[in-house]
């Protein structure tokens, strides 16, 4: 009876070689088991009952979608062994893999640490800071029972009307591609052995990554989101794709595919860049994934012949589609498809095995389920610290007295009293950005926890300074109070994805009309949080000293440190910094380059004391 056994389950014994282990079990499994393995469904409408009617092969967390407002990381890890008992439960007892929207720090998840949106790490030109944000998001993840996050964004952003530009870590796809080492973080370092093109993931501290959006999302006409790339083949090989050539070297997991076009024709019907690019000419061997409702979208209007968009789906090479609603709709579409031989079985095998190997490799089969030995990790001070260090060494200086003898930065520590204006100088929310607690993201301090501007710069003045703050203070205010200087903090609110699409790329009032009323009436330095680069043209003349600090996260210290000069500045633009949006799209190496700050500039300090 042994050796039957395990003549019976190959596929469970980790000794066994990886294809055997894939070929034994895809061999065993029926058709219904085989379509539950590509789909991927919304934490909200699962369930264990779910998992083990179905055979599904995964579960997502949407922007925003928690078992509770607030939850610890013990109720996620419960809530997903739940759904992982449902999966196990079925015939074969392949587990499924959980994916969550870790974008910058397990941002979805109440009290972990938030880390700078990519903007501000390509700003950072250090791919071994980003590598170690990898490992230390990854610990976070797994603290909280989830697998698979849907990152790094690889997007190479064209155009800053874009609302998904802060996602990207710069309009160079050299820089893109140097931060690729982020997925080694996430995952672990691949061994030197390693075949080229294999997914990889280290163990029970890693977990699977996601290059995403395949290809050209950065490059849509006028920034729209979801829209039309139109480039020739070259275009597009050397400026969106050398991320992806990357990332597979280094052993990325999955690749999601974007909703956009490319020449008119969807991505995610696009068999000739999905199957004869990805998986043949690059030799991909992980799994391929919808975005959300991302075969919907193939028709105009989204869903309105479903049965043609998995057909075109499938066939142009997806392996698992985020559905992630209406999962029995298109089992019964796939099912019908497969049946009636539209969609070879081949195909549906192809799209397996990748799944499978992914769940292999990561040791899935063999450590289904999450224990809470990483708890502790999620927000833990060590990883704040790193945020607080990305924070640092992200910040741009793009102006600091030049036309004076005596630059404004660094801020003296001493002095008798300073003012603290501006709507972001004390919100945490706007600091964070978009997909941050929820998808859109929030306003105010109490949606997780860290530290604001405000509190930063409370936390480094010397403790006989006085901190003023007044969020839009009018002339009279200023005058009366005889400051010695001012701290300007504001910038855009804000925002994910086509929400973010933006034709004028204005900062919101008060914002102009604060940096207005302060720097003309005294020495003032304007920190601008945006998601890009925005209109600051009409006030550089009246600022002293301006700083670019993106959407630095949680960690506000970090911005303290380096503009009171515990740090200096070291940040360069990974971005072109236009000055009117009529320039636009303007990225360097243009003909008619004629930008207020060019691509790769940023001004740097000296710490003013030593360590």
């Amino acid at each position: 009876m042994a050796v039957l056994g395990k003549a019976e389950y190959m596929y469970k014994d980790p000794k066994q070689p990886l294809n055997v282990r894939i070929k034994d079990l895809i061999g065993k499994m029926t058709l219904e088991e085989k379509i539950g393995q590509m789909v991927q469904i919304e934490r909200n409408i699962s369930s264990a009952e779910v998992m083990r009617k179905y055979f599904i092969g995964s579960i997502l967390s949407g922007g925003g979608s928690v078992p509770v407002p607030q939850a610890s990381a013990k109720v996620w890890i419960n809530m997903i062994n739940e759904f992982q008992k449902g999966a196990l439960s079925t015939r074969l007892g392949i587990p499924m893999i959980y994916g969550i929207d870790a974008v910058h720090g397990h941002n979805n998840v109440y009290k972990a640490t938030i880390f700078p949106h990519n903007i501000g790490l390509g700003a950072t030109r250090d791919p071994e800071l980003v590598k170690k944000i990898g490992a230390a998001t990854a610990l976070e993840v797994r603290a909280t029972g989830i697998q698979y996050a849907f990152a790094p964004c690889i997007a190479v952003c064209r155009n800053p009307k874009w609302g998904r530009c802060y996602e990207s870590y710069s309009e160079d796809p050299r820089v893109v591609e140097a931060m690729t080492e982020i997925i080694p973080g996430l995952q672990g370092d691949i061994p030197s052995n390693s075949r080229k093109g294999v997914p990889y993931v280290a163990g029970k501290k890693n977990i699977a990554a996601c290059a995403k959006h395949f290809v050209g999302d950065g490059g849509t006409t006028n920034g729209i989101n979801e829209n039309n790339t139109v480039i020739d083949r070259h275009g597009l090989l050397s400026i969106h794709m050398p991320g992806y050539y990357t990332s597979i070297i280094k052993g990325v997991s999955t690749i999601m595919v974007s909703y956009s076009s490319w020449n008119g024709v969807k991505m995610h019907a696009n068999h000739e860049m999905v199957t004869n690019f990805l998986k043949k000419t690059l030799r991909f061997r992980g799994f391929v994934i919808s975005d959300w409702l991302g075969i919907d979208k193939i028709t105009s209007p989204s869903h309105a012949n479903y049965t043609y968009s998995i057909q075109a789906a499938i066939t142009a090479g997806l392996d698992m589609v985020m559905v992630p609603y209406n999962y029995t709709e298109f089992i019964d579409g796939l099912t019908y498809l497969v049946r009636n031989n539209v969609i070879p079985m081949s195909r549906i095998d192809d799209a397996v095995k990748r799944i499978l190997r992914v769940k292999f490799v990561m040791g899935l089969f063999e450590n289904p389920l999450a224990d809470e030995s990483l708890v502790d990790h999620l927000g833990s001070q060590e990883h704040r610290e790193l945020a607080r260090e990305a924070v640092r060494k992200s910040l741009v200086l793009l102006k600091n007295d030049e036309s004076t003898d005596a630059p404004l930065l660094p801020l003296p520590k001493k002095a008798s009293n300073i003012l603290v204006a501006g709507s972001h100088a004390d919100n945490l929310g706007y600091q964070c950005g978009g997909w941050t607690i929820e998808w859109q993201g929030l306003s105010g301090n109490n949606l997780t926890s860290g530290t604001t501007i405000l509190t930063a710069i409370k936390n480094t003045v010397d403790p006989k300074t006085k901190v003023i703050y007044n969020e839009n203070p009018d002339a009279e205010f200023i005058k009366s109070n005889n400051f010695s200087y001012a701290i300007v903090v504001v910038g855009e609110h804000p925002y994910a994805e086509t929400k973010g699409d933006s034709l004028n790329l204005t900062i919101p009032e008060p914002g102009p009309s604060t940096i207005t009323n302060v720097c003309g009436t005294v020495k003032c330095v304007v920190v601008v949080v945006s998601g890009r680069p925005v209109v600051i043209q009409p006030y550089v003349a009246s600022i002293d000293a301006l700083v670019a600090a993106w959407l630095p996260g949680s960690e506000g210290q970090g911005v303290a440190d380096v503009l009171f000069g515990d740090y200096g500045f070291t940040g360069k633009l990974s971005f072109t910094w236009f000055k009117t949006v009529d320039q636009l799209p303007m990225t360097v190496g243009d003909p008619h380059y004629d930008p207020l700050f060019p691509f790769g500039y940023g001004l740097t300090t000296k710490p003013t004391k030593a360590y």
